[in-house]
């Protein structure tokens, strides 16, 4: 099992096709279905199956697929790390941001990063917390935004902000930022809701029992921005982080207000593993990211947000 095995192996898994992946690999196509094969008879398992959509990975290849994406990462990362230039910080940085924050963060932070340490690659996943902190434990991610988490043994958090949550609704709706709005006047309309298990949902479901409200659940989504377009829709009201729909209250694209009568607040943390070598790279990225929401939070780009450092016993 060589290097250029495994690259061939992740290449096709990815594209579905070995002509597509021997294009991208600079390759001939025999060479390249040389290499599964020597894989396969290796391991003594078929790694692929031949479909009308293309080549898809059996169960173990699958398996293979994963560990060796890692591995190449990893191998990508000793490159980038290896004989810098004196004073130049380089290497890989993987960064997951919430869903919810990342329309905000992305583009900041990457500004930043790129202009102050260009020899950074820097990649950015978004996805919902309980995603994040996974890939973090797998060694997928190098630090992620989580939110509503402690310090576990394999993972170190830093909380940075404490923010509400948000009721959103068409613009016909009328909600306005300055007037919360009793939860259990949101539970009197239909609701759009993140998906059971769902952190978010969890909050929500818990302000429920709290508030007395029988919310009438109407859909539930696992992405934001379903949740966002499904109310536009007319299909209901919604429950959100601020800092997901500012841009649409701004824009008058959605109404929105703070919910009250139970407040529902969250915190969101930067979650790092706590094994293995912390690199002058993913630091810089880290350090970076916190800068970034510390200046969206204080010009109030972060709807009724409090950095965790100025907070003062808002619940």
């Amino acid at each position: 099992m060589d290097f250029k095995q495994l690259k061939a192996l992740v290449t096709v898994a990815e594209v579905g096709s070995v002509t597509r992946a021997a294009e991208l690999l600079h390759l001939v196509q025999p060479a390249v279905t040389r290499q599964i094969r020597t894989l396969e008879q290796e391991l003594g398992v078929p790694l692929f199956e031949r479909t009308r959509h293309g080549m898809r990975p059996t169960e173990a290849g699958a398996t293979l697929v994963d560990r060796a994406r890692r591995a190449l990462t990893e191998l990508d990362r000793a490159r980038a790390e290896l004989a810098p230039r004196p004073g130049v910080v380089t290497g890989i940085v993987t960064v997951g941001l919430l869903e919810s924050a990342a329309e905000r963060l992305a583009a900041p932070l990457t500004t930043e990063v790129l202009r102050e340490h260009p020899g950074i690659e820097l990649r950015l996943l978004t996805a919902y917390s309980g995603h994040l902190q996974r890939w973090i434990d797998d060694g997928d991610v190098d630090l992620s935004l989580l939110y509503n988490l402690t310090s576990t043994p394999s993972l170190y958090v830093r909380p940075l902000v404490r923010e509400r949550l948000w009721a959103v609704a068409p613009p016909s709706a009328g909600l306005d930022p300055a007037q919360p709005v009793p939860f259990a006047d949101v539970a009197a309309h239909p609701l759009v809701m993140p998906s059971k298990g769902h952190a978010l949902r969890t909050l929500i479901d818990g302000a429920a029992r709290e508030a007395g409200a029988d919310a009438e659940v109407t859909v539930q989504t696992n992405a934001m921005t379903l949740q966002k377009r499904l109310v536009l829709a007319g299909h209901g009201w919604t429950i959100l982080p601020g800092i997901g729909i500012a841009t649409d209250v701004s824009d008058g694209v959605l109404s929105a207000a703070p919910v009250c009568e139970p407040e529902i607040w969250r915190t969101v943390v930067l979650g790092t593993p706590r094994t293995g070598r912390v690199t002058p790279a993913v630091d810089a990225v880290a350090q970076a990211l916190v800068r970034q929401i510390h200046r969206t939070v204080r010009e109030g780009e972060w709807p009724s947000a409090r950095l965790w450092e100025d907070r003062t016993g808002e619940e």
